[in-house]
Order: C-alpha cells, then sequence, then structure tokens
C-alpha cells in the first residue's frame, strides 16, 4: 500500500510501476462489451414487452379496439425475438461462443426481418395517415401507424447495435481462446 504523502521505500522514486502486471486488453474489452450488451438486452426486452402487451391486449379483447388497435401481422414473428434475447443472455455470464452465434443469427431472423417486414406493411397506411390526415388505428387516441414506427426506429437501433457489439465480444471472445491455445 502507498500514500501520497506517507513514507516511501527506500530506493525508489515511485516510477517503478512499469513492472506491475495489467488486466490483457481482451478481458477488459470483454467486460466493458459484455455491458453494453446487458443494457441492448434490457431495451429489447422493454420493447418486446410492449409489443407483447399490444398483442395480448388486442387477442384477449381486454380493451376496446378503439383504445388499443388490432397488431400488425409482423408484430407475431417479432414475439419470437425473444429467442435471440434469451440466447445472448445465457451466452454472457460463462462466455459461450456458440449461444453469442445463435443470438446473432435468429437477431436476423426473428428480430430485424419482422420490422423490415413491417415498416413495408404499415408504409401504405403511413402514406394515408401524412396525405390525407386519416388514421384507422390508434392506441391510446395516437395513430397506431405513428406509434409503431416509433417502436420500430428505436429497435432497429437496439438490434444493430446488439449485433455490433455482439460481433466485438465474438472477436474478444476468440482471441482469447486463439492465445490460450497457443500457450
Amino acid at each position: 500500500m502507498t500514500s501520497r504523502g506517507g513514507p516511501r521505500a527506500a530506493g525508489t522514486d515511485g516510477s517503478d510501476f512499469k513492472h506491475r502486471e495489467k488486466v490483457a486488453s481482451h478481458y477488459q474489452m470483454s467486460a466493458s462489451l459484455k455491458s453494453e450488451v446487458r443494457k441492448l438486452n434490457f431495451v429489447h426486452l422493454l420493447i418486446w414487452l410492449l409489443v407483447a402487451a399490444q398483442v395480448t391486449v388486442s387477442h384477449f379483447n381486454l380493451v376496446s379496439h378503439d383504445t388499443v388497435s388490432a397488431p400488425y401481422q409482423w408484430e407475431y414473428p417479432y414475439l419470437l425475438s425473444f429467442l435471440p434475447l434469451f440466447s445472448s443472455s445465457v451466452s454472457l455470464p460463462k462466455n459461450n461462443i456458440s449461444y453469442l452465434v445463435i443470438s446473432m443469427i435468429s437477431s436476423g431472423l426473428f428480430s430485424v426481418a419482422p420490422l423490415i417486414y413491417g415498416s413495408m406493411e404499415m408504409f401504405p397506411v403511413a402514406q394515408l395517415l401524412y396525405r390525407h390526415g386519416k388514421a384507422y388505428r390508434f392506441i391510446f387516441g395516437f395513430s397506431a401507424v405513428t406509434v409503431m414506427y416509433l417502436v420500430m426506429v428505436v429497435a432497429v437501433q437496439v438490434h444493430a447495435w446488439q449485433i455490433y457489439y455482439s460481433k466485438k465480444l465474438l472477436d474478444s471472445w476468440f482471441n482469447a481462446t486463439q492465445e490460450k491455445k497457443k500457450k
């Protein structure tokens, strides 16, 4: 232990810190990327819960369709985006490469693909709304197409960052594995 004002070991001027051990860069990178992926997983879960709530409320007629409209077709396959969320969460504690790869692939299939389809599905309705000011579906008094496009914009960003950080994390884990094999 050292202190700034206390006694110093004889024969040193305090510049002998370069010999000390340092945490390897891939471990530092892994820890910071895991933190980012966990944050994105949390936001993904919130988006998923919003979509699941709309589908559930509409499917079971818990409130009138005037309050919460019927879901668009893309929302049903988007509910499968829980699978990449789950596999990503399972891969993080033990640095499981295979689960992270499954998460990245299934994120493209079950998260991004339904969002792309949904943007095409809702485009004619959005065009009608913005050209003529006519909306036929509502969510708590707001145009459903506007609300869902806002959700989609956030979701696309979250999924893009998830895939990006997962790829960086995968590279970090793979490099660590390769260094262990060399030794």
